[in-house]
C-alpha cells in the first residue's frame, strides 16, 4: 500500500519522498490509519520491520492538528526507550519526518549532560525521546513535568522489562494524564508483557506482524558445534571472508565483548565494541564508524545491540548462546533488514546445548548444523601462535588469577604437608627463620629516631614554652592540712583540729 492512501498529510508525504519512501510496510499500512483516529494501539513487531514510523507519522499529524503549545518543562509526545542508542535512532527519525513543520525534538537519557536536558525541556519540547532512567531524575528535580502528555509510546516493552525498568515505568504514567493516546510495541508478547500492556493502554487496537516469537525467514541459520577455547579461532577465520560486507558479534558480556575485540585486533582484525561500560560518546564513535563501514566488525552485548538500527548487516555472530531464548530473535533480527537478506551463525559449546534446544523450542525449527572447516585444528594452532601479544585487562587477569587461586587450594587440600599454619605444622615449632636474628627486633622508635650504632639522631633546640611555670611537687607538711582520713573522729572524714580542716566535729 502507499503511504499516500493513509491520510497522511501533504507535509509528511513530502517528508517520506525526501527519504525516498513511497509503499508503507505491513505494520505501518495497519497502524497508521488506526492511529490518525486517535485510537490506542498494542503493536507485536520485530525490529527492522518499520515500527519507528508507524507511530511516527500518524503523532507528527495529530501534533500539528492540535495546533496547541507545549508547557514549560513539559512536552506534547513522550517516546520511551530502552538503550540510549534507540532513543538518539528515534530521535533522529522523528526530526527527518518533522522537517516541513514547527515542532520541536529533544532526547533526554544518561551519559549526557544532565543541565542541557533541563534546557532542552524548559521552555517545552513537543516531542522527547527519553530513557526511563533519565527522565525519573528530571522529575524527582521536578524539571520535567508530563501533565501536557497528548501521545505516550512504549517501545520496546519486553527490553525494559528485562532490563528492571518496570518500577521507573510506573513512576511515570503516574505522572501523564489520564487522557492521552498510548501506544505499545513489543518484539515478543508473553503474559508478564500483555499483563504490562493492559495497565497503559485502554481497548487498542492489535497488529500483528509476525507470528509471536518467530524469527525472520529470509535469515539463514547455521550453528556450529565448537569447544570454548576454539571459538575465536573460529570467529577469525571467520571474519576473513572477503564476501562479509558487516557483522555484528554478540556475547552475553561486557568483559567478553572487549576480550573479543583485543583478540581479533592481535589477528589484525578491526572491530569496535559497545556496551554498558562504554562512554556515550565511545558508543557514538564506534556506531558511526560501522554506519559508514571504517570498521566493518561490531562486538555487542544484548542490551546495546537494541539501538543499533543499521542497514547493511550481512551476518550476525552469537560468539555465545544467550540464556534466554527471546534474545536469540532479538539478536538475528539485526540483519535481513529492509527486504534484504542475512545470516546468523553460532557457536554452541557443550555447556551452551540447553540454551540451544530453548531456542528451537521458540523458534519452532531446527537450526542447521555447519561442520567446522577442513583442517581446523592446524589452523587454529597457527592462528594462536601468529597471534600478536595481547595486554589483559584488571578484570581478565582477576578472572585467570582467581582460577589459579582455586587450583592452588585444591593442590593443598591434597597436600597437607605444603600447607602452612597449625594444621601442617601441630607441635607449633616455628623452625628457623631466614630472616633478622632473635633480639635485634627492630622498634618504631628505632626505625624513625635510631641510628646505626645506637647513635641517636640529635634533637635540636627544645620549642619555648610560654605558659606557667610548672610547681615542683613537695609533700605537705603533717599536721598542717586534714590530709589523713579516717583520723581521729571516729566517722569523720578528715582528722586534725584546724579551723580550715574538711572534716572534724564542726561538720
Amino acid at each position: 500500500m502507499q503511504f499516500n492512501q493513509l491520510g497522511l498529510s501533504e507535509t509528511v508525504l513530502a517528508a517520506l519522498a525526501a527519504k525516498g519512501y513511497s509503499e508503507a510496510t505491513p505494520i505501518q499500512a495497519q497502524s497508521i490509519p488506526a492511529l490518525l483516529e486517535g485510537r490506542d494501539l498494542l503493536g507485536i513487531a520485530q525490529t527492522g520491520t518499520g515500527k519507528t514510523a508507524a507511530f511516527m507519522l500518524p503523532s507528527i499529524d495529530r501534533l500539528v492538528a492540535s495546533n496547541k503549545r507545549a508547557q514549560p518543562r513539559g512536552c506534547r509526545m513522550l517516546v520511551l526507550a530502552p538503550t540510549r542508542e534507540l532513543a538518539s535512532q528515534i530521535a533522529e527519525s522523528a526530526r527527518q519526518y518533522a522537517k516541513g513543520t514547527q515542532l520541536t525534538v529533544a532526547t533526554v537519557f544518561g551519559g549526557t549532560s544532565i543541565h542541557k536536558n533541563k534546557t532542552d525541556l524548559a521552555r517545552g519540547v513537543d516531542i522527547v525521546v527519553a530513557t526511563p532512567g533519565r527522565l525519573v531524575d528530571l522529575i524527582d528535580q521536578c524539571y520535567a513535568i508530563l501533565l501536557g502528555i497528548e501521545i505516550l509510546v512504549l517501545d520496546e516493552a519486553d527490553q525494559m522489562m528485562d532490563l528492571g525498568f518496570i518500577h521507573a515505568l510506573k513512576r511515570i504514567v503516574r505522572e501523564l494524564p489520564s487522557k492521552r493516546q498510548t501506544l505499545f510495541f513489543s518484539a515478543t508478547m508473553p503474559k508478564t508483557i500483555r499483563d504490562l500492556a493492559n495497565q497503559f493502554i485502554h481497548e487498542p487496537i492489535e497488529v500483528k506482524v509476525t507470528p509471536v516469537a518467530t524469527t525472520a525467514e529470509r535469515v539463514e541459520q547455521f550453528v556450529t558445534q565448537v569447544n570454548q577455547s576454539e571459538k575465536q579461532s573460529l570467529l577469525t577465520m571467520h571474519l576473513r571472508d572477503e564476501s562479509i560486507d558487516r557483522a555484528l558479534v554478540f556475547t552475553r558480556t561486557k568483559h567478553g565483548a572487549d576480550r573479543v575485540v583485543k583478540l581479533l585486533a592481535a589477528s589484525g582484525i578491526a572491530s569496535n565494541a559497545i556496551h554498558g561500560n562504554k562512554s556515550q560518546p565511545q558508543r557514538e564513535r564506534a556506531l558511526g564508524e560501522f554506519r559508514s563501514g571504517k570498521v566493518k566488525i561490531l562486538v555487542a552485548t544484548d542490551i546495546a545491540a537494541r539501538g543499533i538500527d543499521v542497514s547493511g548487516v550481512s551476518h550476525v555472530f552469537n560468539f555465545e548462546l544467550p540464556n534466554v531464548p527471546d534474545q536469540y530473535v532479538h539478536r538475528i533480527g539485526r540483519t535481513a533488514r529492509a527486504g534484504k537478506d542475512g545470516i546468523a551463525i553460532s557457536y554452541c559449546a557443550d555447556d551452551e546445548k540447553p540454551y540451544l534446544r530453548d531456542i528451537e523450542r521458540l523458534i519452532r525449527q531446527k537450526i542447521t548444523v555447519q561442520p567446522l572447516p577442513e583442517n581446523f585444528l592446524a589452523e587454529s594452532a597457527k592462528i594462536k601462535s601468529s597471534r600478536a601479544p595481547v595486554t589483559m585487562s584488571r578484570d581478565e587477569m582477576n578472572g585467570r588469577n582467581g582460577r589459579t587461586m582455586q587450583d592452588r587450594n585444591a593442590h593443598h587440600r591434597h597436600n597437607p604437608q605444603s600447607q602452612r599454619g597449625p594444621r601442617a605444622n601441630p607441635t607449633g615449632d616455628r623452625g628457623e627463620r631466614q630472616g633478622r636474628p632473635q633480639g635485634e627486633r627492630q622498634t618504631l622508635g628505632a626505625s624513625f629516631g635510631g641510628r646505626e650504632g645506637g647513635e641517636q639522631r640529635p634533637q635540636g633546640e627544645r620549642p619555648r614554652f610560654y605558659g606557667p611555670a610548672k610547681k615542683k611537687f613537695s609533700p605537705r607538711p603533717a599536721g598542717s592540712t586534714g590530709g589523713a582520713r579516717g583520723g581521729q573522729g571516729g566517722g569523720n572524714r578528715g582528722g586534725g583540729q584546724g579551723g580550715g580542716q574538711r572534716g572534724g566535729a564542726q561538720r
